[in-house]
């Protein structure tokens, strides 16, 4: 309890260990623990929030962050291509100074799991999240149709959840899933969230060639929807109201179920190919 009070985050801030932040009386806390660390832009770490042990802690984060980045573009680029625009038109967006967040949360066993959730149902506001999930205890559902369902755990895979940034940028063509996490009574779960944003301040606006793609406008320009999503997580909202979350089927980039990615990483990060798994069929799409 010592060491979790030495990085206790601040009131109304983001960094360090906590629970949801109060925004409104009587509001329905989400049960899990969190370590919040903002890793990107360096300038703006707050180091003080990052756990000294084990010793190697941060060194891990800085090289795990490094190629999380990495996996990120390759994805934003192989979407872009995949609507036949240019390859670094998301990327373009997304500012000098993207945000990267790193999330630690610790669903510990709960005794009333048909009546508290883990995680309020929301759409993430990033371009994309990447998430190491546990190895054992399930968790994660996501919204299709107004039904809930589950996501299996892959081992030695990520899951890439679509964000708001690019269903904005993309007029709503890749969709920003509406997702959940259950409580389990006899077992904890952990998982690890890599939020990457574009640069605080920068301007999101769809892609103009996408208007006549899609027939419509679906958004005016936006800005800081990333501080604007964690303003309202407490409430359980969606940033983007919606509640649809299937991907469109696109060329040769296949849409998969739920609005969900999910791609194996190959030991050492050294093969560019990502796999993507779709029910029980595996496409790979070569960066």
């Amino acid at each position: 309890m010592m060491e979790k009070q030495k990085y206790a985050r601040e009131a109304g801030k983001i960094d360090g260990y906590g629970n949801d932040m109060i925004l409104f009386e009587k509001q329905t806390l989400d049960w899990f623990d969190r370590l919040m660390l903002l890793v990107r832009p360096e300038n703006e770490r707050k180091l003080k929030f990052w756990p000294e042990n084990p010793q190697s802690f941060r060194a891990i984060l800085f090289e795990y962050a490094t190629r999380i980045e990495q996996i990120e573009e390759q994805l934003l680029k192989s979407m872009s291509r995949s609507l036949n625009l240019e390859e670094d038109c998301f990327l373009k967006q997304c500012g000098q100074f993207k945000r990267l967040a790193a999330q630690f949360n610790y669903y510990p066993p709960c005794p009333r799991p048909d009546c508290v959730l883990g995680l309020k149902p929301h759409a993430d506001a990033t371009t994309v999240t990447i998430l190491l999930q546990d190895e054992e205890v399930e968790g994660l559902q996501v919204m299709k149709d107004d039904k809930w369902f589950c996501v299996p755990i892959i081992p030695c895979a990520l899951l890439v959840n679509v964000g708001d940034q690019i269903e904005i940028m993309s007029n709503g063509i890749f969709k920003s899933p509406v997702h959940r996490a259950l409580t389990n009574s006899k077992k904890a779960r952990k998982t690890l969230a890599m939020f990457c944003a574009s640069e605080v301040g920068k301007e999101i606006e769809l892609v103009g060639e996408l208007i006549i793609f899609t027939g419509s406008l679906g958004w005016s320009d936006v800005k800081d929807i990333l501080e604007f999503g964690f303003g309202i997580l407490g409430f359980g909202m969606d940033h983007l109201d919606h509640c649809t979350s299937a991907f469109q089927h696109l060329g040769y980039v296949t849409v998969f179920a739920f609005g969900c990615w999910v791609f194996t990483i190959p030991r050492g990060f050294g093969n560019h190919a990502m796999w993507f798994a779709m029910g029980e069929s595996i496409m790979c799409v070569n960066t």
